[in-house]
């Protein structure tokens, strides 16, 4: 480890109000990841890591090899960034880029002029203060985006940050959903204004108020853009929110185990979605949903508000 990641490694800053907090389990594995990236940088750099052996493991940390450099992909959770954060990230602009990043139109933030060198720095100044780039590439379940006035807007009946946080844990290197058929987008919204797109995601939720103030989902499945531009469909009113994991892993499950992998141009759930209808999707994940232990991923209230609690 450099002299410069010990320090880092060893801050804990101060975390302003409504921001999600961090607490050393989490900060411990963003290290603990930063040491292991190190340690194959290192290796691809002597050579004892050919690049199709690497590639592997420089995605699942968002670093891509373009034509003349890498590019690193930094996740943004929810789309929310607090000063200290952005700070840190002018300071890797200006040391270790082109004094520039490319915001993206998922909440993330691309850096593309890195050198391989640098990038567990890099990681490690992003882990100083609570940031990362697991899951930003691959075939897995990317940043789970939300509107952007989460949290603020006048419009907003439930906060998506918390569901959203939730997700994020739940998806963070899931051990059966790390290689799916393709990427995967999920997006969380609490207002009845759709800023968040919900139809135009692998997952879209719609969080509201249910009976007795118990929040519940709208679901939509099968939305994406790209080169096949599809209308996401509605596969579920009213899901109960300590059913939304159980429900949410039936639904990747049985994209997991039908989606295309012979093309990678069919191999997103929209074209599943497509393929079998709204209905034969629906029994599927019905019939999942209803096999699986549910009790096993049950959400429950005290869970959330937990949750809730750190966002201060």
């Amino acid at each position: 480890m450099s002299a410069e990641a010990e320090t880092l490694a060893d801050a804990a800053p101060a975390l302003p109000v409504g921001h999600y907090a961090y607490d050393q389990v989490d900060r411990a594995f963003l290290h603990d990841r930063v040491e292991q990236f190190r340690d194959q940088v290192a290796r691809r750099i002597s050579g004892a890591l050919s690049e199709d052996e690497f590639k592997p493991l420089r995605l699942m940390n968002g670093l891509y090899l373009q034509l003349h450099a890498y590019m690193l992909r930094i996740a943004i959770p929810y789309g929310m960034l607090d000063s200290r954060q952005m700070r840190e990230l002018a300071h890797i602009a200006r040391t270790y880029d082109r004094d520039y990043g490319h915001f993206t139109t998922r909440q993330n933030l691309q850096f593309n002029w890195i050198r391989l060198e640098d990038t567990p720095d890099i990681l490690a100044r992003l882990a100083s203060v609570d940031m990362h780039a697991i899951q930003t590439s691959g075939n897995c379940i990317r940043n789970v985006t939300c509107d952007q006035f989460a949290g603020a807007a006048a419009d907003e009946l439930v906060d998506p940050r918390v569901h959203a946080e939730i997700l994020r844990q739940w998806s963070t290197l899931h051990p059966e959903f790390s290689f799916l058929p393709r990427k995967f987008k999920i997006a969380v919204s609490g207002s009845p204004h759709d800023r968040v797109a919900a139809r135009f995601h692998d997952i879209g939720l719609v969080a509201k108020p249910g009976h007795g103030g118990k929040v519940v989902f709208d679901v939509f499945v099968g939305g994406g853009m790209g080169r096949t531009p599809l209308v996401g469909v509605h596969l579920r009113d009213n899901l109960p929110e300590e059913d939304l994991l159980a429900y949410l892993e039936a639904m990747v499950r049985v994209y997991n185990e039908y989606g295309r992998r012979d093309n990678i141009y069919k191999a997103r759930i929209k074209i599943l979605v497509q393929a079998l209808g709204a209905e034969g999707y629906r029994a599927r994940v019905d019939a999942e949903f209803a096999a699986m232990d549910r009790a096993r991923y049950r959400l429950p209230p005290e869970t959330v508000a937990a949750i809730r609690a750190r966002f201060g």
